[in-house]
């Protein structure tokens, strides 16, 4: 059975904790503590030749945390009241994709790993590919 995001989240900016001494750098993430709802698929991006782009797409139901374990990349996301742009850099530092907002990553550097976090398992009836309709059903879902 799938679950269903029904919580409303803003996009927003995340901060993982860090454990550092002498051996190095430990950051973590704990689901619906440091990363604000439970934890159904992790992936990675990977190998992004210069000038490509990823997502392009909004999901319905699924949220999503996004972390650049090495190197860097720009992450353009609209919720329907403008577009917000981030850009992620190696680190403890991510972003969080919220259900229904539209998605585009960017300027992938060589070295570029993005990991992402997702509150639902891969379900490709959930997403939205097309940006007009897109934007046409938020507009509808807000009475417009």
């Amino acid at each position: 059975m799938r679950r269903r995001a029904t919580t409303h989240l803003p996009i927003s900016r995340l901060q993982l904790p860090k454990n550092i001494d002498n051996r190095g750098v430990l950051t973590f993430a704990e689901a619906e503590s440091h990363i604000p709802f439970a934890i159904a698929r992790v992936f990675w991006i990977t190998d992004v030749p210069a000038g490509q782009r990823r997502g392009g797409h909004a999901h319905w139901h699924c949220h999503e945390a996004l972390f650049a374990l090495a190197g860097s990349f720009i992450v353009d996301i609209d919720d329907g009241r403008g577009p917000q742009t981030f850009v992620v850099e190696r680190g403890s530092d991510g972003v969080v994709v919220p259900a229904g907002a539209w998605c585009e990553l960017h300027d992938f550097t060589a070295d570029a790993v993005c990991l992402v976090m997702a509150s639902e398992a891969y379900d490709p009836t959930g997403y939205c590919h097309d940006h007009a309709a897109w934007q046409q059903r938020l507009q509808v879902a807000r009475g417009f």
